[in-house]
């Protein structure tokens, strides 16, 4: 790979420059793509393009020149919307593939707009084609070894979270809580859910990732055959929406989440069909106790085993 690079800026035809054919950027927005091609006008390009020159013999034995594209996709389009003739270039010699694909990465690496997705394949791109380490790709882009690392990892998460990354629909910061629950593919989609539906903060979804981590060990510690693991995975098929058993020593709690309305009334309607079991009265004193028949004390007796049966969360079902 060649390192010359002429300290000279040459001005040539804009239309003997051809574009990167390794561009690794494919969109470009037309908003932004105008206020450039604006300021340039006004102003000139400001900063030259980077080309490699081309010589190519001609039938009658001579030799044109002309011009391929290494960094400045956006200058080169926007110089061509405001019309100018001419665009200052450094020319670069050589014609190394491998050298135009790293530097147009690196210039699309270096772009304001860029978002993390886009990033995170660019530095995988340099990592696998490059051979570069996460130290080395840091130095090219100004980065820390951590930073590169921790954005490469975004690209592990499914496609359809990448895609709302790029979209804007969620931010770099939610994926965190995501990527700790890889390996639990269920819990990491309906925390998604949850953040592009109810619009749930990052701090907010690394406490709901974190709880769910920490209900994870507390299951395996107190449920050994996996008895309530199994109860909540009916629970949660049942409803459609997440739902956890917290055991305890003594009893335990039940958490049922819900992130619209239309969730709320499914599990409203599924809870109503649970039939209700009337109670026989029970007395409140000792006294009134005293006062019952041995027939009324074996039916009390009987109910309170009705009722305490029926709570049971073996017989639990909806």
């Amino acid at each position: 790979m060649s390192e010359t690079i002429s300290n000279s800026i040459f001005f040539i035809d804009i239309d003997k420059v051809s574009p990167n054919p390794y561009q690794t950027r494919k969109e470009f927005e037309e908003g932004p793509m105008r206020d450039l091609s604006e300021s340039i006008r006004q102003y000139g390009v400001l900063q030259p393009l980077v080309v490699s020159r081309i010589e190519i013999a001609t039938a009658d034995g001579g030799l044109t020149t002309t011009y391929e594209l290494i960094a400045g996709e956006r200058r080169l389009r926007a110089s061509k919307l405001a019309g100018l003739a001419q665009v200052p270039a450094l020319i670069r010699t050589g014609d190394d593939a491998l050298m135009k694909l790293e530097l147009a990465i690196i210039e699309n690496l270096q772009r304001e707009d860029i978002n993390a997705v886009e990033r995170a394949r660019a530095f995988a791109r340099l990592m696998e084609e490059f051979k570069l380490t996460h130290t080395q790709i840091g130095h090219k882009v100004g980065k820390s070894r951590e930073f590169v690392a921790n954005t490469i990892r975004i690209l592990m998460l499914p496609e359809d979270i990448l895609d709302a990354l790029s979209g804007g629909r969620i931010n770099e910061g939610h994926t965190r809580p995501l990527m700790m629950l890889k390996e639990r593919p269920e819990e990491q989609q309906t925390l998604f859910k949850e953040i592009t539906v109810r619009k749930i903060s990052v701090r907010e979804a690394e406490r709901i990732a974190r709880r769910i981590a920490v209900d994870k060990v507390r299951k395996k510690e107190l449920l050994p055959n996996s008895e309530l693991m199994v109860i909540e995975q009916k629970l949660q098929e049942t409803l459609g929406t997440r739902v956890h058993i917290e055991p305890r020593e003594q009893g335990g709690k039940i958490t049922i989440d819900y992130f619209t309305p239309e969730d709320l009334d499914t599990i409203m309607q599924v809870v109503m069909s649970v039939p209700i079991v009337e109670t026989v009265p029970q007395p409140e004193t000792k006294e009134e106790m005293l006062h019952l028949d041995d027939r009324d004390k074996q039916e009390v007796a009987q109910s309170e085993e009705d009722i305490e049966d029926l709570y049971n969360i073996k017989n639990f079902s909806l």
